[in-house]
């Protein structure tokens, strides 16, 4: 199961549309997950069209309709591992063991909000990954989204792709 990451869009604040590489990995992906601050409901719709399966939430600059139609924490069973997807995770330091603490039972939590790439894995197992944004890379060097795949229950060949 092939998954691309996508997370802090906000579309069309910092982009007028997401990058053609993006898309490409879009199509190819048998899941999406996007961890929120989409900002236009637009691109839900286009997400939701295009791709096979769309896992997301709202975040922090996400308005009333677009958290109307998603969750604050959105959750899925994926070939037998548990993702779990929100926006906010607060500071880095301390982060593996809040996170640990508030996500029992999951095995991957994706989460966005700061735009900087993270992939950690706490002492439990549980593994965080932060896919920064692929339209506003602030302090960073480069835009960003992550791909992955699950085989039998199991996260592999996870990719931090710069744009």
């Amino acid at each position: 199961m092939r998954l691309v990451l996508i997370s802090d869009t906000h579309l069309p604040v910092r982009a007028k549309r997401l990058p053609d590489p993006v898309w490409d990995a879009i199509d190819e992906a048998d899941v999406v997950i996007h961890a929120g601050d989409w900002v236009s409901v637009e691109l839900l719709d286009e997400l939701e069209s295009r791709s096979r399966r769309l896992i997301g939430c709202w975040g922090n600059n996400d308005g009333p309709v677009l958290r109307a139609r998603l969750p604050e924490v959105a959750r899925a069973s994926l070939d037998g591992l548990e993702v779990a997807v929100v926006h906010e995770t607060g500071a880095s330091r301390g982060r593996e063991e809040r996170c640990e603490s508030a996500f029992p039972g999951v095995d991957l939590l994706v989460f966005g909000h700061s735009h900087i790439p993270w992939d950690t894995t706490t002492p439990k197992g549980l593994r965080l990954l932060n896919p920064g944004s692929p339209t506003d890379r602030r302090r960073q060097p480069f835009c960003t989204f992550q791909t992955a795949e699950i085989t039998a229950g199991r996260l592999e060949k996870v990719a931090l792709h710069n744009l």
